[in-house]
């Protein structure tokens, strides 16, 4: 009997995830504000959003791989956490009460956000899971829509409160959704490369390993399906270690091992195997994972040093800190539609490493025009044009996570979330060294998303190999 996917779990987890970029983001259009309100200073209510990043670099491999052992366990554990988060910012009228909130939130980013290729794994059938995992990103994006709506609604010090009750009641009740619509295990599950490719090896390691791995007790696995997940997490490590060699830049023979790993059991039939303790070791081991982690440093690093200083570095060509607002809300909302339509079509049309070409270099351009004739009408133009090509990155990259890890999909995901993490602080500082010298500061973003041109073309050889190796 064939299963048919269960989209009220991609609804309940978008909405957790807007959850968590509203809490991130609540003050970011309000920092005098809230500043002159709590009685700290502008770089203080900086730090409310600046502990997200700086946590998730530490956090990103620990909650992928406890998504990959308990995956629901795990991701209603971050919705919780963002909600308690959101809540605890009620509790006292103080900035002591916001920053505990926000490290709270904080933690249960990664979880929330590394979970976007595993709920489509798990409750999308394979076809659709392209455009879950596209419509989980672009809720992601949505909520800093929804953050920066509020912040242009409740400009004044007295209307913060409202504020952060209206994001509490809204995380509150989409915990309360994601609890639900999650109760029971979805009817897939991803199939491990190594199982799926080299039964021969996956059953001599299974006959070895031990029996009594911990299970989620809601998916009641049998222990003989433990034991044949750890043998095929160690074969699957083995493997993509041996396949990572000079002679074999591009991973062809790593992608050998990935014969449809994005794969379910169609029926949802028989007790879903666990990854081992090797889940990083599988995933990092991966080229083709290693290579995504690099690239997901520079579309990244742009696009957080854009939205940092954007407004800094246009404002000696005359263009208002409202203006400036305004550039950057049509960037993320056009954002948003281009990584909810943009992906689904590249999938289609097996135009991933195309795509990604095509926005590194128009991102490029965008930054060039900015550094030659900065002004309102070319920060339009050109911040729009950033969003609208460059985030669908994200989606197109995790689309390719999911279908090449398989049970590792946590782990995987959370090494691109890091990386990208990681890419935006970086290049968020270079530029802020560089924000008195605007010219200088947009031809470096220019040069960055350049640099990744090259490394976004080689991924064509790899991805289509994936691609012919998931098909049935």
């Amino acid at each position: 009997m064939r299963m048919r996917s269960q989209w009220p779990a991609i609804v309940g987890y978008s909405l957790v995830g807007a959850a968590t970029q509203l809490v991130w983001l609540n003050f970011a259009g309000v920092t005098t504000v809230a500043a002159a309100r709590y009685g700290v200073s502008e770089s203080a209510i900086g730090w409310l959003a600046q502990v997200f990043p700086l946590l998730y670099v530490v956090l990103a491999i620990p909650c992928g791989l406890l998504l990959d052992r308990w995956f629901r366990a795990a991701l209603i554990a971050g919705a919780v956490l963002t909600a308690a988060g959101a809540v605890v910012r009620l509790i006292g009228d103080d900035f002591g009460w916001l920053l505990a909130g926000q490290i709270l939130a904080s933690i249960a980013q990664p979880l929330v956000l590394n979970a976007v290729t595993g709920i489509t794994g798990r409750y999308l059938s394979e076809k659709d899971r392209p455009t879950g995992i596209a419509v989980g990103t672009a809720s992601i994006f949505a909520g800093m829509v929804i953050a920066f709506l509020l912040s242009a609604i409740f400009t004044t010090a007295s209307s913060l409160p409202t504020m952060l009750w209206i994001t509490a009641v809204f995380c509150v009740l989409a915990t309360a959704i994601l609890i639900f619509v999650v109760r029971r295990p979805g009817p897939f599950q991803p199939a491990h490369p190594a199982a799926a490719s080299h039964p021969a090896a996956a059953r001599a390691d299974a006959s070895a390993a031990p029996t009594d791995a911990p299970a989620e007790h809601a998916d009641a696995p049998a222990a003989h399906a433990d034991s044949a997940a750890a043998g095929a997490a160690h074969a699957a490590t083995a493997h993509a270690d041996s396949a990572a060699t000079p002679a074999d830049p591009l991973g062809a023979g790593s992608d050998a091992s990935a014969a449809h790993p994005g794969a379910s059991t169609g029926s949802g039939s028989g007790s879903p195997s666990r990854p081992g303790r090797g889940a990083l070791a599988a995933a990092w081991g991966d080229p083709l994972i290693r290579r995504l982690c690099v690239l997901a440093l520079f579309p990244f690093g742009v696009f957080v040093a854009m939205s940092t200083f954007a407004q800094a570095l246009l404002e000696p060509a005359g263009v208002s800190g409202g203006t400036a607002s305004t550039i950057l809300l049509v960037n993320v909302i056009a954002g948003v539609l281009g990584s909810a339509i943009i992906p689904i079509l590249v999938a289609r049309r097996h135009a991933e490493s195309t795509l990604l070409v095509v926005s590194l270099t128009a991102t490029a351009a965008a930054c060039v025009l900015l550094a030659l004739a900065p002004g309102v009408l070319t920060g339009f133009v050109a911040i729009t044009l950033i969003g609208l090509l460059l985030l669908p990155a994200l989606p197109i990259v995790l689309e390719l996570v999911e279908r090449r890890t398989g049970e590792a999909e946590g782990t995987a995901a959370g090494l691109i979330w890091m990386s990208g993490n990681l890419g935006g602080l970086i290049v968020a500082v270079v530029v802020g060294l560089l924000v008195d010298h605007p010219s200088a500061a947009f031809l470096v973003m220019a040069a960055i998303a350049l640099i990744a041109v090259p490394g976004a073309r080689a991924l064509r050889r790899p991805i289509a190999e994936l691609r012919s190796q998931s098909q049935p």
